[in-house]
């Protein structure tokens, strides 16, 4: 059993990786922004976060593509060794960043999974990180794995397996936010979008295009939030005059609806607004 038990980290530790980089791929390709998937990367310093986020990005897909390619009787010893080593003190790592992300900055999600892993960390999320470090260093030295040799030892892995991924599942609060989207639609007043993703959602938009040039500051001069809608002011220079524009983000993690308005600085007065965006009718 302990052997079994052994094996079936592999599989499970290739699915973890293999899918949380493909869940921060996916959600920083629909932003159009690697920001949007950052995480707890957001404890390195500014210009540091996007090579992380990058390497964190090849190196679980390549540990995945590893282990895959390294399980079976085409990966000798040393390879397999190597890659299960280094997906151990991968995780490990993450262990470390994990804990040191919950006590600086206790209002992020650790990113794993890239939009569903927005709830803070908490020692679920850290724990789970630990095992998977157990679990990589348990694989070290099994033998290739190979098929079920009978129906009864098949059936013992199918319940080391469910075993293992209810454990999983509980670890993860990830599971909530997928039951969330399942089966619950959260009133958008109540919702927990977090200021990265509306700004990697209005770095995306047409009316940031739109009115890009005439913005002088990289970085917001204000941001707040009413209701549904998140406001955007920008800093920027209209036809010789000093300008804000102000932006507002509707409150949806999907193609959210923006508006533009830009205000003189000396008098409030609005000198350029596109027209009016259709809001869902539901939220």
């Amino acid at each position: 059993m302990l052997l079994a038990i052994r094996e079936l980290q592999i599989p499970v530790l290739a699915a973890m990786l293999i899918g949380g980089c493909a869940a921060k791929a996916w959600q920083a390709w629909r932003s159009r922004s690697v920001a949007a998937a950052m995480g707890a990367t957001g404890l390195f310093p500014l210009r540091l976060r996007r090579p992380v986020m990058i390497a964190t990005f090849v190196t679980e897909f390549g540990l995945g593509l590893g282990l895959v390619a390294t399980g079976g009787q085409a990966g000798t010893a040393l390879p397999a060794a190597s890659i299960r080593t280094v997906t151990a003190i991968f995780f490990l790592i993450a262990v470390g960043t994990l804990q040191e992300a919950r006590q600086r900055r206790p209002e992020v999600g650790c990113g794993c999974f890239g939009e569903l892993s927005e709830t803070p960390i908490g020692l679920r999320t850290v724990i789970r990180s630990g095992l998977l470090s157990v679990a990589a260093l348990a694989t070290i030295g099994t033998p290739p794995l190979r098929m079920p040799a009978s129906s009864t030892q098949a059936e013992l892995w199918l319940a080391l397996l469910a075993a293992e991924v209810i454990l999983m599942a509980f670890l993860s609060p990830e599971l909530g936010e997928i039951l969330v989207r399942l089966g619950y639609s959260e009133p958008c007043e109540l919702r927990r979008l977090p200021v990265g993703r509306t700004l990697a959602a209005l770095h995306a938009s047409s009316q940031w295009r739109r009115y890009s040039s005439q913005v002088t500051a990289s970085a917001p001069a204000d941001v707040w939030r009413e209701g549904c809608w998140r406001f955007v002011v920008y800093p920027g220079l209209a036809h010789g005059r000093r300008v804000d524009i102000v932006f507002a983000v509707y409150l949806q993690a999907r193609r959210p609806p923006i508006r533009a308005a830009v205000l003189d600085q000396a008098t409030n007065e609005v000198i350029g607004q596109p027209e009016p965006v259709s809001l869902p009718l539901s939220s």
